[in-house]
């Protein structure tokens, strides 16, 4: 099946849904609005912060989706009739934003740049780890069975062997030892290493109180790995480890997904960005979080800006945008200060979802935006828009369904199944909506703690939680087993 296919398919379940809601509820369709993420709640913008570092230069390498694991190109919705959905069902709006794109074009850094990238490439071994045979302990390397007598040049007592030292050791011959640091090369004829604390010496004579079995101690070349072999695959994570066996391996630079860079466009009025709320006014909750919930979904954030309600700005900023992702806080409602819609109309924008059944965040959207400056899609087509609603809690529940998933499809980076574990307590239900609900949960629990104050507006119980559980239609019970979003810096 192709990717067409696949969102097809996911589209016509949405809207079958929808329809058998409608038709069971007897009543028309539920518009892309409600009062758990209106415009006028809390938002924000935090201080602006460059990239750091990564693909940034434009195309460069593959084009987006050739190497990476999904393979193939961006997957958009549907050609012909509805190329969105009103209200799509929330396993099916995640499904959506993680297909609805394709990776990045590929670039190649160097090492220190590419942490937190995924590999576009395989890393295979350019020599034999380790390339020459090793001393893995300080001690003596030995040829034959004990006692032996030190070599020329260890009389009385030198430095022996050490590592780094670029001269060939001398072949070591039957009876004879030299003293010889970790990591020095094992001269030839040796039979094993002697630890130092298993060896005494008397003048020039070495006897072990533990003598040594054959190729003790010595790291033989090509024990961890033979030239070409291969060490990771593409689509893995490059994480400290990874830099340190590529180090290990010879690479100086690595070939890596670029990993996408987003925008933050704070909207409202109402919103102070220092001190305590006041005069009808409420302090900015989503500028300081928004940046770096990006940054732990694996984007590079450009600039969070705070644009409050003014319509020409946020038109300005939506056209001449060069992420590949652009974020709103706020403005996703149909209020008169609402003024996203009618820019991503004038803009000629795609709507793609426009309102997913889950709580809090329902009126969250994801839009495409044509073609502008910077464009690494190998069509030139133009970044994504992800709509979050303005209350803290909602634009949050925005952040995992819609921007987790375009932003892990985009960077190439690997998607496990999500963890499950029983309820703790019961969770009360939307009646057709899922609800995302703040909760304590780690691998020494057996189950998941729901946590209290997880309104839309409220951030006290995200701000201690480790995961949000996926409640379905109607709720769970006390010991239901439920779906986990582990939050990005425990897991994700």
């Amino acid at each position: 099946m192709s990717g067409s296919d696949d969102l097809d398919e996911a589209l016509a379940l949405a809207n079958e849904r929808r329809r058998d809601v409608t038709a069971r509820a007897g009543t028309p369709a539920r518009a892309a609005k409600g009062t758990d993420g209106t415009a006028g709640t809390p938002a924000t913008a935090g201080p602006s912060s460059p990239a750091r570092g990564g693909c940034h230069d434009g195309p460069g390498g593959r084009p987006a989706g050739e190497s990476g694991r999904r393979g193939g190109t961006r997957r958009e919705a549907p050609e012909g009739g509805r190329d969105h959905a009103h209200d799509l069902p929330w396993p099916d709006a995640r499904t959506y934003a993680s297909r609805v794109a394709g990776p990045l074009p590929s670039c190649t850094l160097p090492l220190g740049q590419a942490l937190n990238h995924t590999l576009a490439a395989p890393l295979d071994a350019l020599t034999d780890l380790p390339s020459f045979d090793t001393s893995a302990m300080d001690g003596w390397a030995v040829s034959g069975p004990g006692p032996w007598e030190l070599a020329e040049g260890e009389r009385p007592a030198g430095h022996g062997l050490l590592a780094g030292d670029r001269r060939r050791p001398r072949t070591l011959p039957d009876g004879r030892a030299v003293r010889i640091a970790t990591g020095a090369r094992v001269p030839p004829g040796a039979s094993a290493v002697l630890r130092h604390e298993y060896g005494e010496l008397d003048g020039t004579r070495l006897r072990a109180t533990h003598t040594p079995q054959p190729g003790a101690d010595v790291r033989p070349r090509g024990q961890e790995c033979r030239s070409g072999d291969r060490l990771l695959p593409s689509g893995t994570s490059v994480t400290p480890a990874v830099l340190g066996l590529a180090a290990a391996a010879g690479y100086d630079r690595l070939t890596v997904t670029g990993r996408p860079r987003a925008e933050v466009l704070v909207l409202g009025d109402e919103l102070l960005h220092k001190g305590v709320p006041r005069d009808g006014r409420i302090r900015d909750a989503l500028g300081p979080m928004v940046e770096p919930w990006l940054t732990a979904l694996g984007a590079d954030v450009l600039v969070t800006r705070r644009l409050g309600d003014d319509a020409e700005a946020l038109h300005e900023a939506v056209s001449t945008t060069t992420a590949d992702v652009l974020v709103t806080t706020g403005g996703t409602a149909r209020g008169p200060v609402d003024h996203l819609r009618p820019t991503l109309a004038r803009a000629n924008a795609r709507l793609l979802v426009e309102g997913v059944q889950v709580r809090p965040g329902h009126p969250m959207l994801l839009a495409r935006l044509p073609a502008g400056r910077g464009s690494r899609q190998p069509d030139g087509s133009g970044p994504y828009l992800v709509g979050l609603p303005g209350n803290p809690l909602a634009a949050l529940s925005g952040l995992m369904t819609l921007a987790a998933p375009l932003i892990r499809t985009l960077a190439d980076r690997p998607s496990g199944t999500p963890p499950s574990a029983p309820l703790s307590d019961g969770v009360q239900g939307h009646p057709r909506d899922t609800r995302l609900v703040p909760v304590v949960h780690s691998p020494e629990q057996s189950h998941a703690r729901p946590l209290l104050y997880n309104g839309p507006a409220m951030l006290r119980g995200i701000a201690t939680a480790t995961a949000l559980a996926v409640v379905p239609p109607g709720g769970a019970t006390a010991g239901s087993r439920v779906s986990l979003l582990p939050l990005p810096w425990h897991g994700w």
